[in-house]
């Protein structure tokens, strides 16, 4: 059995200077990967195999471009990297600027856009560090969810966009937004968030909130014995008869907090998520909401950790996850 290698020191409070001093080539980079993602010992990313013994280092070789960091596994004869089956892998992007913008993503309490990572990384092109981000954003998303939430959790929606009279005429006018009256929030992205009392949150893009909608939300990732927490819209109040117990604030009589009944948390980080996209990002497209959303879920759900713990554990979540840019094409 595999030894357990201990991970390579962290600093508790990560500087920009920490940062790049670790990371001044793609060996210390390669190496610091292969310490976090091999902790448990090498395996193969091919067929699984996880005996050491039987996985060999092939020495680099610059004269017949054998790269560092090469293995050959003898159980399957397939040759990989500390790359391959994670969102590093194919990337013409050196490892040492990968591994720098994931602890800016993960260490920015309010996000980094892509063209500032695109500055200060110095990387190709504007579209390179785009497609870059989102890579990291996809893998700080949590794969399959099958704990659900336990206790008093909290329910509440928002919605994401800009201002009906900053749009184009023609847009407001397909969207039937007459200029100076209250229009439909049509053209703005709902999101529902489920905040767990002093524990994790859950935010998803809806394409409408509804009672249907909620009710099938509230059942996958919340447990029937909780206490749900609402405001008094009406596509709360079917589903919430289910639970335990539900309770409501009314927001429209200025109501905000009743004792324990409030949303309070899950504005909370609604106020930190529109300030990330207002700020930051400026504008999110509806169809990559979703991937923002996983960010934010996962800065959140670890706010209690140091950046280093932080970005340590968006690494390991790597693992298994592949996101390309375009289709492969099928072998003829």
């Amino acid at each position: 059995m595999a030894t357990k290698k201990p991970l390579p020191p962290t600093p508790p409070e990560l500087t920009l200077d920490e940062i790049l001093a670790r990371f001044a080539t793609d060996e210390d980079a390669r190496l610091y990967l292969e310490a976090v993602r091999w902790q448990n010992g090498r395996f193969c990313p091919h067929c699984g195999n996880a005996n050491e013994a039987r996985i060999y280092a092939i020495t680099s070789n610059r004269k017949t471009e054998v790269r560092p960091g090469l293995y050959e596994c003898a159980e399957c004869r397939s040759q990989f990297t500390v790359t391959v089956g994670t969102v590093f892998e194919s990337s013409k992007i050196p490892l040492r600027k990968w591994l720098v913008a994931y602890y800016l993503l993960c260490s920015s309490k309010k996000g980094m856009s892509a063209h500032q990572l695109y500055r200060m990384l110095k990387l190709g092109s504007y579209r390179t560090a785009w497609f870059m981000c989102h890579r990291i954003r996809y893998a700080m998303r949590d794969a399959f969810v099958t704990e659900k939430f336990v206790g008093t959790v909290e329910a509440d929606e928002t919605y994401i966009g800009g201002k009906a009279k900053n749009m184009h005429k023609a847009k407001r006018e397909r969207l039937g937004i007459v200029r100076g009256r209250p229009g439909p929030e049509s053209h703005k992205a709902p999101v529902v968030a489920l905040v767990q009392r002093g524990g994790k949150v859950r935010s998803m893009h809806m394409p409408r909130v509804t009672a249907y909608n909620l009710k099938a939300v509230l059942d996958q990732h919340v447990d029937r014995q909780s206490t749900l927490m609402t405001d008094e819209s009406v596509s709360y109040q079917g589903p919430g008869a289910s639970f335990a117990g539900h309770q409501t604030v009314n927001h429209g009589a200025k109501e905000y907090v009743r004792g324990d009944v409030h949303v309070n948390t899950a504005e909370g980080f609604f106020s930190l998520l529109k300030r990330g996209i207002t700020g930051v990002y400026h504008h999110v497209g509806k169809q990559h909401l979703g991937h923002y959303l996983s960010e934010f879920d996962f800065r959140y759900n670890r706010r209690t950790v140091t950046d280093g713990e932080r970005t340590i554990d968006g690494i390991r979540k790597a693992e298994g996850k592949r996101m390309m840019l375009r289709r492969p094409k099928k072998a003829s």
